[in-house]
Order: C-alpha cells, then sequence, then structure tokens
C-alpha cells in the first residue's frame, strides 16, 4: 500500500504541530478517601478532563513497564518499528522499586498502538515501501492524540504491550490466524499476538462439564473478560426448572445458572481495571422460564430504584440532624443527646435514637 501523508510531514515529529499539557487524573470514594490517584498524566493539549481519567485510569499499562529499554534488531525490519525488550543491564543500575514501572503519557500509548499495528503490517507485506510504513505509524499516532480515530478497549489495554515494552505472560488459550499460513494457530504467549477484539457471539450446550457446556462458558467468559472483551449468550438450549435429568433427576433451571454467571462478570475487572465486564444475556420468548428470566431483570432494576431512593432518603434525614447538632447552642455532650437536643428528638425520630445512646 501507498500511504500519502494528510497530517504530518516526512522528516518531523508527528507531534509536530500538537502541544501536549500533564493533568491529574484520581478517584475518590463518597467519603472522600482516594482509591486511585495519578499525577504528571501527559495527555494532549485539548483534552477533556474525562477522555484524560478514561486513558490515564482504564488504558494505561499500571505496572510492568521496564524503566529502560533496547531495541532487538531484526533483519527486513526498518530501525523505527524495531520491537524493544527490557535492558536489563541498564535497569540494574536504577534502585530495585524504579525498574519496573507504569505508562504516564498518552504519547506512549499512542505508539505502542500505532507501532504494533506498522510492525505487523510491514510483516505481512502491506507496505510498498518503507516510506509508507513510517508515514502510516506518524499519520495513525497523531489521529489518535487528536481524537481523529480510536481502537476499542482490547486494543488500548493489550495491543504494542509486546512490541513496546516486551511484556508478555503465559498463553491464555488464545488463537489467531497465523498470515503466512492462513490457519487458526493456539498462542504460546498472552500479549505477542494478543486480544485486541471487541465482543464474542458465544455458544452453550445443555450439558454441565464437558467442552462447550454450561461450566466450560464460564471459563471462555472469563478468559475473554479478563483482557476487556465482552461476550453475549443465547442461553435457550439450556432446559426450564423441572424437567427431567438423564440421571433421573430434574433440573433447577436456567436461571440459578444465569446468576453464577453475572457473578463471575462482576467479580473480573475487564482488562484489569476499574470496569465491569460487559456481558449480554438472551433467553428465547418461549423457553420455559422465560417469567422467572423477565422478573429477574425487574427486580434488579427495582433494586437500584430503591438503593437510589434510599440513598437521597437518607441523606435528607441524615443532613437535618446533622443541622440540628451544629445548630445548638449547648455543649457539644447535649448536642448529640436527644432527651436534651428538642430538634435533633423531632429530626432523628425513634428509630435513629440508637445511634445517639451513651455507651454502656
Amino acid at each position: 500500500m501507498k500511504i500519502e501523508r494528510r497530517f504530518t510531514r516526512a522528516g518531523a515529529d508527528a507531534y509536530a504541530d500538537l502541544d501536549f499539557t500533564t493533568t491529574t487524573s484520581e478517584i475518590r470514594n463518597p467519603d472522600g478517601t482516594v482509591v486511585f490517584k495519578l499525577e504528571q498524566v501527559e495527555v494532549p493539549v485539548g483534552w477533556s478532563q474525562v477522555a484524560s481519567d478514561v486513558i490515564a485510569q482504564k488504558y494505561f499499562r499500571k505496572a510492568g513497564v521496564p524503566a529502560r529499554l533496547k531495541p532487538v534488531k531484526e533483519k527486513g525490519v526498518p530501525e523505527f518499528l524495531w520491537r524493544q525488550v527490557a535492558d536489563e543491564e541498564a535497569l540494574q543500575a536504577l534502585p530495585a522499586d524504579a525498574r519496573y514501572i507504569g505508562e504516564t503519557s498518552a504519547k506512549q500509548v499512542f505508539r505502542r498502538l500505532a507501532g504494533a499495528w506498522c510492525y505487523w503490517g510491514w510483516k505481512g507485506g502491506y507496505f510498498t515501501a518503507e516510506s509508507d510504513a513510517q508515514a502510516y505509524f506518524d499519520e495513525m499516532q497523531l489521529m489518535l492524540a487528536r481524537q481523529m480515530a480510536a481502537p476499542n478497549s482490547p486494543q488500548w489495554f493489550n495491543t504494542g504491550l509486546h512490541w513496546a515494552y516486551g511484556i508478555d505472560g503465559p498463553a491464555q488459550g488464545h488463537y489467531y490466524v497465523d498470515f503466512k499460513t492462513g490457519k487458526l494457530t493456539k498462542s504460546t504467549s498472552s500479549y505477542e499476538h494478543p486480544q485486541p477484539h471487541a465482543c464474542f457471539i458465544q455458544s452453550v450446550a445443555d450439558d454441565l462439564v464437558n467442552d462447550g457446556g454450561i461450566m466450560d462458558l464460564w471459563v471462555r467468559e472469563a478468559r475473554l473478560f479478563k483482557y476487556g472483551s465482552g461476550t453475549g449468550t443465547n442461553f435457550s438450549h439450556l432446559r426450564g426448572e423441572g424437567e427431567k435429568l438423564s440421571g433421573g433427576g430434574k433440573s433447577s433451571g436456567l436461571m440459578g445458572f444465569l446468576k453464577i454467571g453475572d457473578r463471575a462478570a462482576g467479580a473480573i475487572k475487564s482488562g484489569g481495571t476499574t470496569r465491569r465486564a460487559a456481558k449480554m444475556v438472551i433467553v428465547d420468548a418461549d423457553h420455559p422460564d422465560i417469567e422467572a428470566f423477565i422478573d429477574w431483570k425487574v427486580i434488579e432494576e427495582q433494586k437500584v430504584a430503591s438503593l437510589v431512593a434510599g440513598s437521597k432518603t437518607h441523606e435528607k434525614m441524615l443532613n437535618a440532624i446533622f443541622t440540628a447538632i451544629r445548630e445548638w447552642d449547648g455543649s457539644l455532650e447535649a448536642a448529640v443527646d436527644p432527651t436534651q437536643n428538642e430538634t435533633l428528638k423531632r429530626r432523628s425520630g425513634r428509630r435513629n435514637r440508637c445511634l445517639f445512646r451513651k455507651p454502656t
């Protein structure tokens, strides 16, 4: 392919016409305690705080990035596309706790994404000449920085970790298509051929433990969730509650299994960061348990509504209690005693008196 430059200039830095700035990203609990905080986050000027938070909190590689890198020479590959690995000798000169760090700049993320794509393209013979590969590399970095293009979440999570930093791990059961042979090949590592795909549709058989069955599906879902992908399944093949089992018993129905899958998805931090795994559940309208399935969805929504209503009610009541205490003009001990603070007594009510009982 011939790649024509539109936003960058040959021989100039990809960001020559784009300024960067630093910001701070943090997540706090309702009580003000800090869950996550990262200072000196480098992002393009003009990025919103939301965009800065997303890349810092979700897409930055948080650990395992070598503080010193060296290129791996590869015959037939342009020098700018040589992948990098940890420079062990240089790392030894650093304090032990400073040898492996996390990403702090959006430039690092743009480079590893565009670099890995370009490297794969070069290996696959996509580019007519080295100048076309360089143009693609520069253009793609700038397009990501300007938010003119953006991949899905698993790309941000996984792509380029092996190419840019030499990060890898044991195989996780994934497959890829070998561009040389065109055949489906089982990956021997976590990140050399990463899982960059967004969502999967998976089937499930009415079988408990064999391949393709219910428990096998949870393993496959966990494999996808771990690297940031989502999954959806139609569970209508599972027999309904009370239907006969081959061993002579009766099925407990599909709802018990659906709840297991929902709990598993909630327990797994998709992509290893802060978000819940994306999971779609489908049941056909003619399934024997369809009413229980619909009610399950309704009840979950009612739980959310109850939590919202309850939290607002508690906020209103607690604010009234705090106001009564704050406006008391006597001693602090009397301020929190409903028997002496008449306003507090009225606002707290009988159910809340336990809050103000003196310890025995």
